[in-house]
């Protein structure tokens, strides 16, 4: 059995199953962990959804943590429009994807797999997060501010607060070179958005995977057919 973390898939469906078919080639014996987002920016946010729902139904063991993205998606779905849901680029081609107009159609089987996505996991070694946490606030609220958990882009670690677990987060887009060097230095907190969707940023591009037992980082190109999006400044 081995122990996978990933995150920030952003519709990425065709680098996604790369990753997992034919570089990690996971097993149903093993462990998936994903760190949220799986939708808005890239091509195929529904395929990406659709494909996590059929990795479960065939007995894989995937973990899904929510992102603020997937929370922005339901958000939009039912019918919260005073929050704001990406850019209208964006928009378009998500609600394209799964052949929709308005956010309001999304199927019920989206909306309840996006409803039931937890904001935080422990499990041995790690405490998982799609953001981070305010270490200022007290134990027990920092773990129920889901804003922050959701959102946050710089935050300093309080390592007493995690009981000996590292954190692993997705969120901020990171040079692949620094996601290495967090890596391999074993950091009390280590962010695992390489900006696979970015396509056009050299630097980013990549979707990163971490044995969470040996350390070992991964990193697939982007291999999605090319879409329109802008380069990360």
């Amino acid at each position: 059995m081995a122990r996978y973390a990933s995150t920030d898939l952003h519709g990425c469906l065709a680098t996604f199953r790369h990753l997992l078919e034919h570089t990690l080639h996971l097993q149903p014996t093993d462990e998936l962990y994903l760190l949220g987002d799986y939708v808005n920016k890239g091509p195929d946010s529904c395929g990406v959804l659709d494909y996590l729902m059929q990795l479960t139904a065939r007995g894989y063991q995937v973990h899904c943590l929510r992102g603020n993205h997937d929370q922005e998606l339901l958000d939009a779905a039912q019918g919260r429009h005073q929050l704001t849901w990406a850019s209208a680029a964006d928009r378009q081609q998500t609600l394209a994807s799964f052949g929709i107009a308005r956010p309001e159609d999304l199927a019920p089987r989206y909306l309840r797999w996006l409803s039931d996505l937890p904001h935080q996991l422990d499990i041995p070694g790690f405490t998982l997060v799609h953001a981070g946490y305010d270490f200022r606030l007290p134990p027990a609220q920092m773990r129920h501010d889901w804003h922050t958990m959701l959102n946050v882009k710089q935050f300093t670690l309080d390592a007493s607060r995690l009981q000996g677990r590292r954190l692993l987060h997705g969120h901020v887009p990171t040079p692949t070179a620094e996601v290495q060097r967090r890596v391999q230095a074993r950091a009390g907190a280590i962010g695992l958005d390489t900006g696979c969707v970015y396509r056009h940023n050299p630097e980013l591009a990549h979707l990163a995977a971490l044995n969470l037992d040996t350390f070992e980082l991964t990193l697939v190109p982007n291999r999605e057919a090319p879409y329109a999006i802008a380069r990360r400044a």
